[in-house]
C-alpha cells in the first residue's frame, strides 16, 4: 500500500514537471501558431504520441481494463470539458488582466477538491484542506502583480468557469482512472484536439507551417501526453483532490524553466510562494502516507454440548487508517457464524 502511494506521489509530481515544460516552450511557438491551433496541436500530439507508445508493445498492456459503455458519460464529459475550458479561458482573457486570470485560474485546485467532496463523495481530511489552502495561497502569491489589477468582472467569471470545468474534468477522469491509461489519454488527445481544431477553423486562424506543427506535436506529447498519463495513474491511487494538490507545483517548475530559457530573474515573491507551497506539499505527503495499522482482537466463547463445556479462543485482526478524514471505523465479527459451524461439526 505504501509503495503504491509513494509511486503515485512521484507520478503526480512528474505529471506537473512534464506540464511545466508547456509554458516556456508554448510561448516560443505562439510566435508562429495561433493560440487555438496550438491548443489543438498539443492535444493531437498527446493522443498520437501515447497511441504510438501503445502500438510499440500492445501485448504488454493487453491485461489493462478497457473503457466500457458504463464509462461513456465520464469519457464524453472529460472530452467536452477539455474543449470548453480553453474556450472559456480565451473569452475571459479578452476583458480580464493576465494577473487576475492567473490568480483565478488557481481556483482549479479548489474546484477539483470541492467537486470530489460534494459530487463524488471523496473524503478530504482537515489536514488536506489546510494543504489546499496553502497551495492556493502560494499560487496566488506567485500570480500577484498589482492590487489595481485585481477587479471582478465578466471576464473574471469566465476564467472561474474555465477553472471549474477543469476541476470537473479532473473528477470525470478520476472515475475512469482504473481503466487503460493509454486509451484514456488517446481519446482525450484526439477528440479534444479535433474540437479545438474545428473552433480554430471556424474563427479563421491561419494554418501553421509544417515545422511549427511538428514542434507543437512533440511538445504536446511531452507536456500533455506524458503529463496526463502520469496524472491519471496517480489519480487511481491518490484520488482527484490529492493529485490536484501535488500537481500545483507545476507553476513553480515552469517559472524556474522560464528563468533558464528567458533569463528571467527569480524574485523574492517567488521564494516566498515556494516556501508556502512546500509547507502545503508536506501536509499533503503526510496525509497521503498515513500508516495503515492492523489491530489484533481475541475473543473467547464457551458452549455446552452433551454435558461437556467447551471453551474456544479466536484471534482475528482488522485494518483501518488513522487520520482526521476518518471519523469512525468499523469491522465485522463472524462469531455467530463460527459458533454455528462449530456446533454443526459436533452434531455430525
Amino acid at each position: 500500500m505504501q509503495n503504491k502511494k509513494t509511486t503515485a506521489i512521484l507520478l503526480s509530481v512528474l505529471a506537473a514537471a512534464f506540464y511545466a515544460v508547456n509554458v516556456p516552450f508554448s510561448k516560443l511557438l505562439l510566435n508562429q501558431i495561433g493560440p487555438t491551433f496550438l491548443a489543438s496541436l498539443l492535444y493531437f500530439g498527446a493522443g498520437i504520441g501515447i497511441g504510438i507508445l501503445y502500438l510499440s508493445n500492445p501485448k504488454k498492456h493487453a491485461g489493462e481494463k478497457k473503457l466500457t459503455r458504463k464509462d461513456l458519460p465520464y469519457t464524453i464529459g472529460m472530452i467536452l470539458l477539455d474543449i470548453a475550458a480553453p474556450i472559456l479561458l480565451m473569452l475571459g482573457l479578452k476583458s480580464a488582466t493576465s494577473a487576475n486570470a492567473s490568480l483565478l485560474g488557481n481556483f482549479e485546485i479548489v474546484a477539483t477538491s470541492l467537486i470530489a467532496l460534494f459530487l463524488f463523495r471523496e473524503k478530504i481530511s482537515r489536514r488536506l484542506w489546510i494543504a489546499i489552502a496553502l497551495i492556493t495561497l502560494s499560487s496566488g502569491i506567485l500570480s500577484f502583480e498589482d492590487m489595481s489589477s485585481l477587479h471582478f468582472s465578466g471576464g473574471s467569471l469566465l476564467v472561474l468557469a474555465a477553472a471549474a470545468c477543469w476541476g470537473l474534468e479532473n473528477n470525470c477522469t478520476r472515475n475512469i482512472s482504473d481503466k487503460s491509461t493509454f486509451e484514456i489519454v488517446f481519446l482525450k488527445g484526439i477528440f479534444s484536439g479535433l474540437g479545438s481544431c474545428i473552433i480554430a477553423l471556424c474563427i479563421g486562424e491561419p494554418l501553421p507551417k509544417l515545422g511549427a506543427v511538428a514542434a507543437a506535436l512533440l511538445l504536446g506529447f511531452v507536456a500533455y501526453g506524458l503529463s496526463i498519463f502520469c496524472y491519471v495513474r496517480a489519480q487511481n491511487a491518490l484520488g482527484a483532490a490529492k493529485t490536484s494538490a501535488y500537481y500545483a507545483v507545476a507553476p513553480f517548475i515552469g517559472t524556474a524553466l522560464s528563468c533558464i530559457i528567458w533569463r528571467d530573474a527569480l524574485s523574492v515573491q517567488y521564494f516566498l510562494a515556494l516556501a508556502v507551497m512546500l509547507a502545503g506539499s508536506v501536509l499533503v505527503v503526510l496525509d497521503t502516507l498515513q500508516a495503515e495499522h492492523t489491530h489484533p482482537h481475541t475473543h473467547t466463547f464457551t458452549h455446552t454440548h452433551d454435558g461437556v463445556t467447551h471453551t474456544h479462543t479466536i484471534t482475528h485482526s482488522h485494518a483501518h487508517v488513522h487520520g482526521e478524514s476518518e471519523t469512525e471505523h468499523s469491522h465485522h465479527h463472524r462469531m455467530h457464524t463460527l459458533l454455528k459451524q462449530h456446533e454443526q461439526a459436533h452434531h455430525v
